[in-house]
């Protein structure tokens, strides 16, 4: 029997998905909350946790990819009725994405101040950057197993299971940052910015610990590895190539990102890191309704029902639509507030507060690209998603980045780029999309 996509079906795999995907980025939020209120270096802190932040969130992105490979294949042998000759699959990725992030850790350990001075960080902001990220790196390991896993509950359209795990995982990371970085006096020091990195660490650890067992007790998929290896390992691994290019590409517009609003000043990055986590917070918001087009899409292309997989587009859409204009409404209502439950810095917050409507007025567009970086996931093609970010990124991103920094305009610069870049990698994905599949409805 074929799939009916329904209001109800959407939003059975969306809301779950939904509160995981805003769960994810309470860890860095958190971080920057919490560190930009202590009493000591509030805004050297803040911009650190930002520079550190976005090394290690673009290691995550790019090896993280996995999650979406895993999910499309699964999910398109449910919709085939070819499960079973899928379950050896995803403990074989798992293996190799594990092995590639311990690598990681080798190689960029000893190398951690080079490394953060890519992105201007210095003096007190690289001492403190440092520190952080020499601890939060040893979460990287379980951070990818974490996902690896969260793609083989979405394939198998649960998204209940990533829901608690990311849950449990957000709230004790509140808990610990609030221990460790002020401490609890006669029990535990005030650690500063290093209590908010190991708060992450452990956070991380209990994370892929839950993993493991609600595979192991939910789900009929093993995590012993099993030879010979998969017949689709080789086009996972196309997959995953393709998508470790693509977010390469969406890292270094967040690379230029960071490293031009360090280059301003103090109190420049430390005002981008607030709003590059809000950015981040509204996307994993979308984040449940995309993961809703990557899950059902997929199924949707194994059962060859293109009628609803166009029809599931459409609602998804209007849904991003909604989402987006009502994060730009309360985030306009909260304008204020929102600065200061970040930090205290008059001059940080002045940074903020001239720029902040920007970020807000994108994510309505934000939403719908979102969307559609789901559902090209969950179809498997992954080298679309490559080609229209390596463009979005090398032939607008970059050239207007610098231009408007030409110009002084610092932050606007910054933020006017990346608007024009997520129209440009959103709305080609609309026509490649209705293209190919609106006249399959017609056959």
């Amino acid at each position: 029997m074929k799939t009916k996509v329904s209001t109800s079906l959407v939003n059975k795999l969306a809301i779950p998905a939904l509160i995981a995907g805003i769960a994810e980025p309470v860890l860095s939020i958190t971080d920057t909350a919490v560190v930009g209120n202590v009493d000591i270096h509030a805004t050297e802190a803040l911009a650190a946790v930002g520079i550190a932040g976005a090394f290690i969130s673009m290691l995550v992105w790019v090896f993280g990819q996995t999650r979406s490979a895993i999910s499309a294949l699964v999910s398109q042998y449910l919709g085939a009725n070819k499960l079973e000759q899928i379950k050896t699959l995803p403990a074989q990725a798992i293996a190799i994405i594990l092995l590639i992030s311990f690598l990681l850790i080798l190689i960029t350990y000893p190398f951690a101040e080079s490394v953060l001075k890519l992105y201007n960080a210095h003096g007190i902001i690289l001492d403190y950057s440092s520190s952080y990220y020499r601890i939060r790196i040893f979460g990287l390991p379980f951070t990818l197993l974490t996902f690896a896993i969260f793609g083989v509950f979405r394939g198998l359209q649960n998204t209940i299971i990533p829901m608690i795990v990311a849950i449990l995982g957000a709230v004790l990371n509140v808990i610990l940052d609030f221990a460790l970085v002020y401490g609890i006096e006669g029990f535990i020091p005030a650690m500063h910015i290093e209590g908010a990195a190991y708060a992450s660490l452990i956070s991380q650890l209990m994370m892929a610990l839950l993993s493991i067992l609600f595979l192991c007790k939910k789900t009929q998929i093993p995590l012993k590895i099993q030879f010979p290896l998969h017949h689709e390992l080789p086009n996972l691994v196309i997959m995953i190539v393709n998508l470790v290019i693509r977010t390469i590409a969406l890292n270094t517009a967040l690379y230029f990102g960071t490293s031009f609003s360090t280059g301003y000043g103090a109190q420049y990055s430390a005002a981008y890191t607030i709003l590059i986590n809000i950015w981040f917070f509204g996307a994993f918001v979308i984040d449940g309704y995309s993961s809703a087009g990557n899950i059902l899409s997929g199924k949707l292309y194994g059962e060859k029902n293109y009628t609803e997989l166009v029809k599931l587009s459409e609602r998804l859409t209007k849904y991003a639509i909604y989402v987006g204009v009502g994060m730009f409404i309360i985030g306009g209502i909260l304008y204020y507030p929102i600065g200061r439950l970040f930090t205290k810095e008059a001059d940080v917050l002045q940074e903020f507060y001239a720029v902040f409507i920007l970020v807000l007025a994108m994510q309505p567009i934000c939403a719908i690209a979102f969307i559609f970086d789901g559902i090209f996931k969950g179809l498997g093609k992954m080298a679309t998603l490559r080609n229209v970010l390596l463009i979005a990124t090398f032939a607008v991103f970059v050239p207007t980045i610098f231009i408007l920094d030409s110009l002084h305009l610092k932050l606007y610069g910054v933020w006017i780029a990346f608007i024009l870049w997520i129209i440009a990698r959103g709305f080609p994905l609309i026509y490649i999309f209705r293209k190919e599949f609106v006249p399959k409805t017609r056959e």
